[in-house]
């Protein structure tokens, strides 16, 4: 069975001066999730927003919210980050001394539970809980700054992941974050990505055109 192609615009490229409007646009625009850059300035250098932020827009939208944790130890925060309207949550291997647990533990507040790794990080690493998890995240870039190129060689991932999840019969959703644009966006299309983290390539002057856009492009495919 075909997975289904959906576009996750990533918050953290909006204008947070107008935040309402932009998230209306990609709403509207067709985008399927809402992504959300949780970053501690320790797991990455960068600093981002925490629950707070969440739970306000929580009641601006309806959108899915795919949190994505870029922060260490991140047991620690699940029932916060759940409680503030996360419908997936996202870690990353890396940072977790215990990925079985931190799964578990988003099991038990209803979310849907995502894994991730670092472009250095095989994925080898992560096949041993393909089965256990509702998406894999592919970092194309190092995580922690918008805006970068999207690496290739992280593709070569995409494919094990998708050959593995074809193989086991499996429905993990496969998600690619870092570089997406409607220029090379095939790329990871064509490797097995089917959930697309795009940033600046929706948000600006015309976040509502682009994000319809990058979704009839998707449709088509």
């Amino acid at each position: 069975m075909k997975p289904e192609l959906k576009l996750a615009p990533s918050m953290l490229s909006a204008d947070f001066t107008c935040l309402g409007k932009e998230l209306a646009d990609v709403k509207n625009g067709g985008a399927h999730y809402l992504h959300i850059d949780v970053m501690d300035g320790l797991f990455v250098p960068s600093i981002s927003f925490g629950m707070p932020v969440i739970k306000s827009i929580r009641k601006a939208t309806d959108m899915f919210f795919d949190v994505h944790l870029m922060i260490i130890d991140p047991i620690r925060y699940i029932k916060e980050f759940a409680e503030s309207g996360a419908d997936l949550i996202t870690f990353h291997l890396e940072a977790a001394e215990d990925p079985q647990a931190v799964i578990d533990e988003i099991r038990k507040y209803n979310c849907k539970v995502g894994i991730s790794i670092k472009p250095k990080t095989p994925f080898e690493d992560v096949a041993p809980f393909m089965d256990k998890v509702d998406m894999l995240l592919v970092m194309t870039v190092e995580p922690g700054f918008g805006g970068q190129k999207m690496m290739p060689e992280t593709l070569d991932k995409v494919r094990a992941a998708r050959d593995f999840v074809t193989e086991k019969g499996l429905t993990t959703d496969i998600q690619v974050d870092g570089g997406v644009k409607f220029d090379n966006i095939g790329l990871p299309l064509e490797a097995g990505a089917n959930i697309f983290v795009a940033g600046s390539a929706v948000f600006g002057p015309d976040t509502l055109g682009e994000t319809k856009r990058f979704c009839e492009y998707l449709s088509q495919h």
